[in-house]
């Protein structure tokens, strides 16, 4: 196996363009691998390019040849440009939903913080073996990168962070296995799903009960980046840390196998009813540790910091409302 590369959107002084980053310097793709413009139209034909790439991640006198800039010299960019769909799964990780469900109140009001939890947890057993995975379509518009300021918009007191492991769509999928699955990923990344908590309900309709679109996709809420690691250097996506820190405190630490379906399960879920893309993006639900369990939410002049195993960190500064 080749030394871990990853791959980006960055911006100089020539614009935006993909990039290669191997020990912190990036290399202009434009330059290696004929006819890509984008990460976009690298990931149409990903198995083919991204050999390339590891061949070159290994050639040294390739590499001096090439443009670069180092890491720290250019704007760090959302990885996928331009972006593909977006599709998110809720309540997917196990403590995360039994915290919720004692901060919320869900289901019977009159019981105990431990009465709520144990009912939680019966209903997440069965959920496992019984159920299936709850996804929703986000808003491409939100995307921001891994550095870029998160603006509070002036609706809603209570936003709140979910930090999720991001999946890129490698292959055109459809229909596809969960042993299949895997196979369509191209890799790995970083993605803050921001949520602003009091916008969820919609008490005026009952019957259809929460409102995502209001309530996550206001823009910079979905941070992401700072670029994705290849699949080949994740051998076991349910075997990664997360971790966001808040004002330099660890509020959310948790680890990708307390999911409650897997990455392979919602891939193979997902395509089932949508068809999906290279450049797609699959975010997979967000450990414990949420503001609302903390009863502390994102305040103008906080700093997040997150990070995934191996797949780098982002820090982002909290901005207030700025208008139109």
């Amino acid at each position: 196996m080749t030394n871990p590369f990853f791959i980006g959107t960055f911006a100089a002084d020539t614009g935006p363009y993909p990039g290669l980053v191997v020990d912190e310097v990036v290399y202009d793709i434009t330059t290696v691998v004929p006819g890509v413009v984008d990460t976009s139209s690298l990931l149409r034909d990903w198995e083919g390019n991204v050999e390339l790439l590891a061949t070159f991640a290994q050639d040294a006198t390739a590499r001096t040849a090439t443009p670069s800039r180092r890491l720290s010299e250019v704007q760090i960019l959302p990885p996928i440009n331009p972006a593909g769909q977006l599709l998110a799964a809720g309540a997917n990780y196990r403590e995360h939903v039994i915290q919720m469900t004692v901060a919320h109140k869900i289901g019977n009001p009159d019981l105990s913080e431990e009465q709520l939890r144990a009912q939680a947890e019966r209903e997440l057993d069965e959920r496992a073996r019984t159920g299936e995975p709850y996804v929703w379509v986000g808003a491409t518009s939100a995307i921001c990168g891994a550095n870029d300021n998160v603006i509070l918009p002036e609706v809603g007191s209570d936003t709140d962070w979910e930090l999720e492991l991001g999946v890129i769509i490698g292959r055109p999928a459809y229909q596809v296995t969960e042993v299949e699955a895997l196979h369509y990923v191209a890799g790995y990344t970083i993605c803050n799903d921001i949520t602003i908590r009091s916008l969820v309900p919609r008490t005026d309709i009952p019957m259809i009960g929460t409102d995502w679109m209001r309530s996550k996709n206001h823009p910079t809420f979905f941070p992401t980046g700072p670029y994705f690691l290849p699949s080949r250097f994740v051998p076991d996506p349910q075997n990664l840390e997360i971790s966001l820190a808040l004002n330099g405190k660890v509020m959310q630490k948790g680890h990708t196998s307390d999911m409650i379906f897997g990455v392979a399960k919602l891939i193979s879920y997902i395509s089932s009813l949508v068809a999906l893309r290279p450049g797609d993006m699959v975010i997979t639900g967000s450990p414990q540790g949420n503001g609302s369990h903390w009863g502390r939410f994102l305040q103008e002049g906080d700093v997040m910091e997150t990070t995934i195993s191996g797949l780098g960190t982002q820090r982002n500064l909290i901005q207030g409302p700025v208008g139109p």
